[in-house]
């Protein structure tokens, strides 16, 4: 995730706990990027009820998301 945002982010110092979007360093749009690269890199789809922007704040919340959805479903 880090490697992606820092390709579109030019703020080089950000800490991986640090709130992207209350810093200013996402938009709106940069937020549908970042959900189209989670559904490209694990090959899912996001489901609207996971469209919600705390699971993108972040990258530990990405990372825990994409943990998350990527996880098998047992049961």
């Amino acid at each position: 995730m880090r490697t992606f945002l820092e390709n579109f982010i030019s703020e080089e110092d950000f800490a991986d706990e640090d709130d992207i979007f209350e810093l200013g360093l996402v938009s709106s749009l940069m937020a549908m990027q970042l959900v189209l690269f989670v559904e490209k890199t694990l090959d899912i789809r996001v489901e609207s009820e996971d469209l919600n922007l705390d699971n993108f704040r972040s990258i530990d919340r990405m990372d825990t998301f994409m943990q998350k959805v990527s996880a098998p479903v047992h049961g």
